[in-house]
């Protein structure tokens, strides 16, 4: 029988071994601990006392204080590097304001301190965003990808739809900026730099550069792409309370579960106008729109703003006349036949505006039984009766043409 000492020993020799898994245990179940950014880029959303609130990119609300003594810089919206930078005063703040914040070695998740601030002014960002709307709009092209050839750098789209359908070759060099929207977004500061590889068939592109006489090529300057879906069909029910409507995809014949977000695009054909888009893409049996028979199940975009910084509703685009179609009504001021033109001046409206049995036609985040809205078209009866590729060509029109990368190219 062991001596009580040699079984204390034991015992206290086993307790040393099994400590360190003890601990390791508990280490592994504690939460990791909050780590400090080193840095915060975003908007200012409220000004204190020697302090700032700043909506981050992607952290949220982050309150920061701005000690006496720091450098504080302004720079113009795009500039590269600060040799343009002028300094400025907390006073010259405001909310709006872009910001770029290196926070202070001695900060911590709790008390955040600025070491030094870039800001752009609320102004000047406007004021540049306005000229980059004016820009896309007139040097810009958007519609489906057809086809990419990464060795050479070429991308074919089919743009537009039924007597305005055309296909076009976009160039690009090394210099030209390609980026990638967000699989739920079309909100251009989201996008992220992206190699060509990227961009496949069914796509939906948008770009600028210099363009040819004809309008069929484009020497890329900047391109922005994204995979989405495009889904009609009619509204089977609505939750008002959840923010959701059920519907019947005609193409796939399975039901779909629509959640209507905040940021959500939402338009409404007047019959008329549905008529007379209806009537412009029958020529859309073309060969060129039936090469994209696959285009509806990836096809992005949100609404931002109306092309070129045009009227967001259609009734500021000049209001409501006789509805006679004929030149000098309000048709003819919704851009005629431009199915692109039309649409971005169809009234905007709210979720309680649908009804059950309601057509529609949405752009919507990749999946299933479940997807998120980006752009939501309802009046489209008569649309319906075109084919799939036509649907989505119209959508793609309409969305990447009036979306993130007018309104928020930096």
């Amino acid at each position: 029988m062991p001596h009580p000492s040699q079984k204390t020993r034991r015992s206290f020799l086993g307790l040393l071994a099994v400590l360190p898994l003890a601990a390791a245990s508990l280490v592994a179940q504690a939460p990791a601990p909050e780590a400090t950014p080193t840095r915060i880029v975003g908007t200012v959303t409220a000004l204190a006392s020697a302090a700032i609130t700043v909506k981050t990119d992607k952290d949220g609300e982050l309150n920061v204080a701005i000690p006496d003594g720091i450098k504080l810089q302004r720079v113009e919206p795009g500039a590269k590097d600060l040799s343009g930078a002028t300094a400025i005063q907390f006073a010259d703040l405001a909310v709006g304001d872009r910001v770029l914040i290196r926070v202070s070695s001695d900060s911590t998740p709790s008390a955040l301190s600025a070491a030094s601030l870039i800001a752009i002014a609320q102004s000047e960002l406007a004021q540049k965003q306005q000229r980059d709307r004016m820009d896309w709009a007139r040097r810009g092209v958007g519609g489906l990808v057809k086809s990419v050839d990464a060795a050479s750098g070429t991308i074919t789209i089919t743009s537009g739809a039924g007597a305005n359908q055309k296909t076009i070759t976009l160039k690009t060099t090394p210099a030209t900026v390609l980026r990638r929207y967000a699989a739920d977004s079309v909100d251009f500061d989201k996008a992220q730099v992206a190699p060509i590889d990227t961009i496949k068939p069914g796509d939906q592109l948008r770009a600028r550069g210099a363009k040819s006489a004809d309008g069929t090529q484009l020497a890329a300057e900047e391109v922005v792409s994204g995979s989405f879906r495009n889904i009609s069909g009619s509204i089977a029910s609505i939750n008002a309370q959840a923010g959701t409507i059920t519907l019947k995809d005609l193409l796939t014949k399975q039901s779909v579960t629509v959640h209507i977000g905040p940021d959500a695009q939402m338009r409404k054909l007047p019959e008329q106008m549905a008529r007379m888009l209806a009537a412009s893409t029958k020529s859309s049996s073309s060969p060129s729109a039936a090469a994209t028979p696959n285009a509806p199940a990836s096809a992005p975009g949100a609404a931002a703003s109306a092309p070129g910084g045009q009227p967001r509703s259609w009734n500021q685009a000049g209001g409501q006349s006789s509805g006679n179609g004929q030149p000098g009504g309000w048709a003819a001021r919704a851009g005629g036949n431009d199915p692109q033109a039309m649409i971005s001046r169809a009234p905007a409206i709210h979720l309680t505006d649908l009804q059950k049995g309601d057509a529609i036609m949405l752009v919507s985040t990749q999946g299933t039984g479940e997807v998120s809205a980006i752009t939501l078209l309802a009046g489209v009866e008569p649309l319906l009766q075109s084919s799939a590729a036509t649907q989505s060509l119209l959508l793609s029109s309409w969305s990447m043409s009036s979306g993130g990368a007018e309104a928020g190219a930096q």
